[in-house]
C-alpha cells in the first residue's frame, strides 16, 4: 500500500535517520549526536510509576520499571533498545520502558548496553547475555515468577534475537523474544534494501555505516552478529516479529520468522503497512506505534 501518511510526512521532514555527510563523522560528532534527540517529543509521556530504580547487571547499568505497586512476583521482560548498536540509551528510551511496563504487567529491565564505536562487537550483544543471564541467576532480585522474554527494535532486536539463541544453548528456557524491525543480516543483500535504500528514513547506507562502527572485518556470517545466519533454530523461544513495510530491514525480519516457523518454534508475524522504520519508538508521530505496541503486549501477556 501507499505510504501512510504520517510516515509520508515523517520521510518529508526526516529522508534519512542521520541526516548527514556520513564522512563527515567521528567519535566527537557521534557523542554529540548522541547528547541530542530531537525527537524526545514524539517518544511518549513519561507516566510516573511505582517503581523505577537504576540497578547493575554485574557490571552493566540496567533500569528497572514495575507499574504493578505490589510486591509479588511477575514475568520479566528485557528490553534492548535500538539505535544502530551506537546510538540511544536507557534514558533516551525511558518512555518506551514505562510505557511497556504498563502494557505487560511485567517487570521491564530496560538494558543500557555498551556502544560502538569505543565498544565494538561483540560488546553489546555480550551485555545484552549478561543482563539476561543474570535475571534467571538472581530472581528474586528482579521481583521474577521465572517466566522472562525479550523485546527490541532495530539494532536491539539483533540483541535479543542473540540472547534468545544464546540462552536456549545454555539451557535457559525463555517465554518469547519480539523482534521489532530486527537487523538479523548484515549482508544486507534482500530485495528491501534495492527498494528503500535511500529516502524512507533508514537508508541502506546509513545501515552499513552502523554495521562499521559495530563491526569492521567480522564476518557477516557470525550468527552473534547476524542471527539469521545461524545454523540451527530449532527449539529457540515462541517469537512475534513485527516488520516495517517500508523498511530496508522488513525482509531479513520476515525471512527469520519463516525459518523459525519452518523449524516448529510458535511464532507470528506482523508486517505493518504503508509504515517506515522507527515507528514502534515515536508514538507522538505515529498511531500505527500504539497498535504495534499493544500487539506485542498482547502476545508477550499470552506468552507469561
Amino acid at each position: 500500500m501507499p505510504l501512510h501518511p504520517q510516515a509520508r510526512d515523517y520521510v518529508a521532514r526526516y529522508p534519512s535517520d542521520l541526516n548527514t555527510d556520513l564522512a563527515t563523522f567521528d567519535l566527537s560528532t557521534i557523542q554529540e549526536l548522541r547528547a541530542q534527540d530531537g525527537l524526545a517529543a514524539h517518544r511518549g509521556p513519561l507516566t510516573k510509576l511505582p517503581f523505577v530504580r537504576d540497578e547493575l547487571a554485574e557490571d552493566v547499568p540496567i533500569r528497572i520499571y514495575r507499574a504493578d505497586p505490589g510486591d509479588g512476583l511477575l514475568p520479566v521482560l528485557v528490553y534492548f533498545h535500538g539505535g544502530g548498536w551506537v546510538f540511544g540509551s536507557v534514558k533516551r528510551n525511558d518512555a518506551a520502558g514505562r510505557d511497556l511496563a504498563i502494557r505487560t504487567g511485567a517487570v521491564v529491565v530496560s538494558v543500557d548496553y555498551r556502544l560502538a564505536p569505543e565498544h565494538p562487537f561483540p560488546a553489546a550483544a555480550d551485555d545484552a547475555w549478561i543482563v539476561v543471564r543474570d535475571i534467571f541467576a538472581r530472581p528474586a532480585f528482579y521481583q521474577s515468577n521465572g517466566s522472562v522474554a525479550v523485546i527490541g527494535d532495530s539494532a536491539g532486536g539483533n540483541l535479543a534475537a542473540v540472547a534468545a539463541w544464546r540462552a536456549r544453548d545454555a539451557g535457559l528456557r525463555l517465554a518469547h523474544q519480539a523482534l521489532v524491525y530486527p537487523v538479523l543480516d548484515v549482508a544486507m543483500d534482500t530485495p528491501s534494501y534495492r527498494e528503500f535504500a535511500k529516502g524512507f528514513g533508514l537508508d541502506a547506507e546509513e545501515m552499513a555505516w552502523f554495521a562499521r562502527q559495530y563491526a569492521e572485518g567480522v564476518d557477516p556470517a557470525d550468527p552473534l552478529l547476524s542471527p539469521l545466519r545461524l545454523p540451527d533454530v530449532t527449539g529457540l523461544a515462541p517469537a512475534t516479529v513485527v516488520t516495517a513495510e517500508y523498511d530496508v530491514l522488513r525482509d531479513e525480519g520476515e525471512r527469520y520468522a519463516d525459518r523459525l516457523a519452518q523449524a516448529g518454534v510458535p511464532v507470528e508475524a506482523l508486517r505493518f503497512d504503508g509504515a517506515v522504520h522507527s515507528f514502534f519508538v515515536l508514538p507522538g508521530l505515529f498511531d500505527q506505534a500504539a497498535e504495534a505496541r499493544e500487539y506485542v503486549a498482547r502476545r508477550l501477556r499470552e506468552s507469561w
